[in-house]
């Protein structure tokens, strides 16, 4: 923790976390409108929700080099501004490619943000409550967007203006970070070379393996939970809620598992248990649509209270700053890259079978395999 204004530090972390996922998640429940309004395929929508992701795995190795010349703080700084810039545009683009090109900027700047957050997190606050307070407000901006998206659209005059109001927050948070993080410590300046990626690490292959599997359901279902229950019937609004309801008790459990591993069981009894509960709530998703209340929520807590525990696992693992950043670096580059091609992948399976219930139980399926993936995590 910084000795200056640990408040203000704490606040700095929960604001630049903020801006990370509507972009994502909030664009999910704007799916239909987008597909009717530029006569896109669901497999070319999908691109809008794997071009983000793909960007926090491929520019989490080179955020390094810019976080040598300019700071972490500063890093992630110039990371949210990307975000907004790019965001701001894409609200005006006129057909389905512009909107896809304009995203790789957005997956630029959520790439190096995203990169910077965890070292933001060991520079301004101690370990635990840093990714408490970063994962908390991730879940936060994941489940606010999506609960919004649908009510921003009618307000706004379309899918465009949601996008818009996205982003203007991004553009708010983006202006306040530099002012939330001065007057602290100097600003932590790793060395300027890319971080050497432990290759050779089972452990290293494990992390990696287990965020992935992780995130390609959490990244599916939130892609296309709105529009397969919009395809049974459900109205946007309703679709959305579902998946604002997912979200919100994702930012509980991200505050709350964190703490309770601590002191009773230990991260690794609390990532097993949790990994067969978030299978359940997909599960009940795809199975049982009549209960999707009691199941999504259900699914929000295993994935908001197992995101924040396998963000921890590299600072457990490593006491070295440079290991830490190089196991930090490969579980993101790796794990996002490849929960990335879940929302395009899952896109084409609803192109191609014609229905979105293959769609769910491939997220399901997903999340079978995190069960023994997790189990064989080592413990810390």
């Amino acid at each position: 923790m910084t000795k200056a204004a640990p408040l203000g530090a704490l606040a700095a972390l929960g604001l630049g976390a903020l801006a990370l996922r509507p972009q994502i998640v909030g664009i999910g429940p704007l799916f239909p409108a987008i597909e009717a309004d530029l006569h896109a395929s669901h497999a070319l929508v999908g691109l809008l929700g794997t071009i983000p992701v793909l960007g926090m795995g491929l520019f989490a190795p080179l955020a390094a080099v810019l976080a040598a010349h300019v700071g972490t703080r500063r890093g992630m700084g110039i990371g949210l501004a990307l975000i907004a810039a790019f965001g701001l545009t894409r609200g005006v683009a006129p057909e389905i490619w512009s909107l896809v090109a304009l995203t790789c900027g957005v997956g630029l700047g959520m790439g190096i943000a995203n990169a910077m957050a965890p070292l933001v997190v060991r520079d301004l606050a101690r370990p635990a409550t840093g990714t408490a307070i970063y994962a908390g407000g991730i879940q936060v901006g994941s489940a606010v967007s999506a609960a919004v998206a649908v009510p921003l659209a009618a307000w706004f005059g379309g899918w465009r203006g949601a996008l818009t109001a996205f982003s203007v927050v991004a553009l708010v948070v983006a202006l306040v970070w530099p002012l939330a993080t001065r007057g602290g410590e100097p600003h932590v300046r790793p060395p300027s070379l890319l971080p050497r990626l432990p290759l050779r690490s089972r452990t290293a292959w494990l992390l990696a393996a287990a965020f992935g599997v992780l995130g390609s359901a959490y990244y599916g279902l939130n892609a296309w939970v709105p529009d397969a229950y919009g395809e049974a019937g459900w109205s946007e609004r309703s679709a959305g809620l579902l998946l604002g309801a997912m979200n919100t008790t994702a930012i509980v459990a991200s505050f709350v598992v964190p703490w309770a591993a601590s002191r009773v069981g230990g991260r690794h009894a609390w990532l097993r248990g949790l990994s067969i509960i978030f299978f359940i709530g997909a599960a009940g998703l795809a199975g049982v649509p009549d209960a999707a209340f009691f199941f999504g929520p259900l699914a929000g807590i295993a994935q908001g209270g197992m995101f924040a525990l396998v963000m921890l696992l590299p600072l457990g693992l490593e006491r070295d700053r440079a290991r830490v950043g190089a196991l930090v670096a490969m579980m993101l580059g790796v794990g996002y890259t490849v929960a990335a091609f879940a929302p395009f992948v899952l896109g084409g399976v609803r192109d191609l079978t014609g229905s979105f219930d293959a769609v769910l139980w491939v997220c399901a399926a997903f999340l079978a395999v995190e069960v023994f993936v997790v189990r064989a995590l080592p413990r810390t």
